[in-house]
C-alpha cells in the first residue's frame, strides 16, 4: 500500500502521515510547494510520479471570513482542486479520501446530520466544500468522503491554542455559547481516515470525537484542563460577529462509522486531556 497524502503542512496532514509511518505504510506527503491542487498539471505531474494506491486529500482553503471576500480562490482550492485530483484518480483507478467539513449543512435545528441529509451550505467556504463533495461523487466510485468538526492537532492554528494563548495576557475572553458541535483531535482522527484507506468500504461518513458541547463549554473545559483561572463570559453568535456564517448546529452522527466496521473516536474530553497535556510537555 502507497498512499499520496495532500496539505501535509496542516494539521490533520501532518498527522495522517505520522500515522502511516507509524504503521509502516509507504507514503508521501506534499503541500502547496509540492502540488498546487488548483493547477490540474502539477495533481497530474505528481500523482502519476508518486503511483499511489489512495490518495488522502487534507489540503484545502479553511478561512472561513476570508472566504466571503476571495471566493475565487477559495473555489479553486476548495472545489477545482478536488475535481482535478478525482480526475487522475479515475484515470489511474486510485481510491481517495476526501476531507469535507460540517459547514455543507445549513447548521439550522438541533438533530445530528447524517451523512446523506440533504446539504444546503451557508457560506462561501461550505458552498466551495460542498462542490469538491459533488466533484467527487461525480467522478468516483471508490471514494471516501469524511466530514469533520471543530478540529485540533499539534501543528499549526486552532481554537485551544487560541484560547492558551489568550490565557497569557486575558483573565477574561469572550465565547459564543449558541454553536454546538464536538471537538476533533486529528491525532484520533488520523487513525480513523488510515483505517478506512486501508479498506473498500466507501461512501460518506462523519468523523468527530464522541460527545457534543458548546463553544463557550469547550474554552471553559480548555482552561480547567489547562489549570488557568480564565473567565469566560458567554455571548451569543450575534453579540460576537463574523464576516460568514457559522452554523448553530454542527452535531453530526457517527453511527455509520460502527456500522460499516470502524470505531467511533474517543470522547472529546478524553481528547483534550490529551492534547493539553502533549502541548505542556512541547
Amino acid at each position: 500500500m502507497r498512499v499520496l497524502v495532500t496539505g501535509v503542512k496542516g494539521q490533520l496532514g501532518y498527522d495522517v502521515m505520522i500515522e502511516l509511518a507509524r504503521r509502516n505504510i509507504q507514503s508521501m506527503g506534499v503541500d502547496i510547494d509540492e502540488m498546487d491542487v488548483t493547477d490540474g498539471a502539477s495533481v497530474e505531474r505528481v500523482i502519476r510520479e508518486a503511483a499511489p494506491d489512495a490518495v488522502i486529500h487534507c489540503a484545502a482553503y479553511t478561512a472561513v471570513d476570508a472566504a466571503e471576500e476571495n471566493q475565487a480562490l477559495c473555489r479553486r482550492v476548495n472545489a477545482e482542486g478536488p475535481r482535478h485530483i478525482a480526475s487522475v484518480c479515475k484515470e489511474l483507478d486510485i481510491k481517495m479520501l476526501y476531507v469535507s467539513t460540517d459547514y455543507v449543512f445549513s447548521g439550522e435545528g438541533e438533530r445530528p446530520w447524517e451523512p446523506e441529509d440533504e446539504r444546503e451550505p451557508q457560506s462561501v467556504y461550505g458552498q466551495t466544500k460542498y462542490e469538491g463533495e459533488l466533484a467527487v461523487q461525480e467522478l468516483l466510485d471508490k471514494y471516501f468522503i469524511v466530514r469533520i468538526a471543530w478540529v485540533f492537532g499539534i501543528n499549526g492554528k486552532n481554537f485551544v491554542k487560541t484560547m492558551l494563548k489568550l490565557a497569557e495576557n486575558h483573565d477574561t475572553v469572550r465565547v459564543v455559547n449558541d454553536q454546538f458541535g464536538s471537538p476533533t483531535y486529528t491525532f484520533d482522527l488520523a487513525r480513523l481516515l488510515v483505517d478506512m484507506v486501508l479498506t473498500d468500504r466507501y461512501g460518506v461518513y462523519h468523523a468527530t470525537n464522541e460527545g457534543i458541547c458548546s463553544w463557550y463549554e469547550f474554552a471553559c473545559a480548555i482552561f480547567e484542563e489547562a489549570g488557568l483561572p480564565v473567565k469566560v463570559v458567554p455571548v451569543s453568535t450575534a453579540e460576537y460577529g463574523a464576516k460568514a456564517k457559522r452554523p448553530a448546529n454542527s452535531r453530526m452522527s457517527k453511527d455509520k462509522l460502527t456500522q460499516m466496521g470502524f470505531e467511533k473516536l474517543p470522547p472529546w474530553q478524553d481528547a483534550l486531556k490529551r492534547y493539553v497535556r502533549i502541548l505542556s510537555e512541547m
